[in-house]
Order: C-alpha cells, then structure tokens, then sequence
C-alpha cells in the first residue's frame, strides 16, 4: 500500500510527537509514504498569520520529509478536477484536496481527522 499524511501527522513526525500510534509509526518506517505540497501551503498559511510554530522552515521541514524518505506530491490538474465531484463534506480546502490526490492516485491517507473518513476514501490512524 501506498500512503499519503495528512499535515499533522507530517508536524508530528517531524517533531516526534508522542500522540503518532505505534500503527503509524509503523507505517511511516515501512511504507511508501507521500506528503502533499498542499500540505506545506497550509503550513505556510498558518505560519503566516501566526497561528503556528514548528520552529523550522519550510525548507527545513522539506529536507526533513525526504530524509525520512517521504516522496513530494505535487498538485495535478487531475486533483482539482477530482475536486470538484467531492460531496460537501469538508470545508477545509486543504483536506478536500488531499482527499481527491488520494482518490486519484489510490493513497490511503493517514489521518486522525473525523470528518476526511467520510469520504469515499481509505484512511488510517
């Protein structure tokens, strides 16, 4: 299997947070793993408005992401499209497009979030 993280389980990897189950962790040492760059715009937007601190930059958790052997999704035009046959469950912009890169590239995404499992999608945490 292949699977994608959604934006906090990247933080909490690379923060080596305690709250990631040992199913997780699991997952993160023996799978192919993804990470989206609309993940790191999020990021970036929080940044931005001071609502979060990783002390690290995008560079650095970039680097990071890639030392773990996490492989970079980039945003497809595919992706939007799939987008826009989502139900409206969601409202977070950067979930929905998670959702729909794991739809179209057949990602299981590794989530905590309530709400992304919902969806026509495989999740786990």
């Amino acid at each position: 299997m292949r699977y994608l993280l959604d934006t906090h389980a990247i933080l909490w990897c690379a923060q080596g947070d305690d709250s990631l189950p040992d199913s997780v962790r699991t997952i993160i040492r023996d799978e192919e793993c993804y990470y989206s760059i609309a993940s790191f715009w999020e990021i970036a937007i929080k940044q931005s408005l001071n609502k979060l601190d990783i002390g690290l930059s995008l560079v650095d958790l970039d680097r990071q992401c890639q030392m773990a052997g996490f492989r970079r999704m980039a945003i497809d035009v595919v992706h939007l499209e799939r987008i826009k046959t989502l139900p409206d469950i969601h409202r977070d912009p950067f979930d929905r497009l998670l959702v729909a890169q794991a739809l179209e590239d057949g990602l299981v995404i590794v989530t905590r979030d309530r709400i992304i499992p919902r969806y026509p999608v495989q999740t786990v945490w």
